[in-house]
């Protein structure tokens, strides 16, 4: 069996974990969750624990999988998730127009991008901006296409990052 498997998951208070014979369902103060799984992996809930369990021997990757991503759930559904991001640049600006985001990149137009349903956009400042949600997929993949529209580049470093992002830089020409 896998080790990651064989670790229980703990379920705080207030989240709820119900199971069915192909998906597994996480409910919490932060919303709800579904995740398919095959129907020989059991998951087994019992005193605020989740731990799966299979007999085939081809699915015990699987297995750890879904407990990594059980655990993810459950921590989404309680504390939810949150990925920073931070504009370079002169001019570079973002500013919530309703639910919509719309962003100054250096183009002749500005981005608006729309929030998907179940994400929260927020700026603080006029360079920072915040994803949140309880689906930690759907975060990074939200923080990853807005920062799409603008990679740093390396001369100046000047795009959008994340926050704590390391960006290499290189020297320029020389004449």
């Amino acid at each position: 069996m896998s080790r990651v498997a064989k670790k229980p998951v703990a379920l705080p208070k207030g989240v709820e974990v119900s199971v069915q014979d192909e998906s597994i369902t996480v409910k919490g103060p932060k919303g709800t969750l579904t995740q398919a799984k095959p129907a020989a992996i059991t998951l087994k809930l019992d005193n605020g624990t989740a731990l799966f369990e299979t007999q085939d021997e081809a699915l015990v990757p699987l297995t750890g999988t879904l407990r990594a991503i059980l655990a993810n759930m459950v921590e989404g559904v309680s504390k939810g998730f949150e990925r920073k991001l931070e504009l370079v640049g002169v001019g570079y600006r973002a500013a919530m127009q309703g639910k919509d985001l719309s962003l100054s990149l250096g183009f002749s137009h500005p981005v608006v991008f729309k929030a998907p349903e179940g994400i929260t956009l927020a700026t603080p400042t006029q360079t920072e901006i915040v994803v949140q949600g309880a689906d930690k997929q759907r975060v990074g993949e939200v923080a990853a296409k807005i920062r799409a529209f603008r990679p740093p580049e390396p001369y100046k470093g000047k795009g959008v990052k994340y926050a704590g992002e390391n960006i290499i830089r290189k020297e320029a020409k020389k004449a």
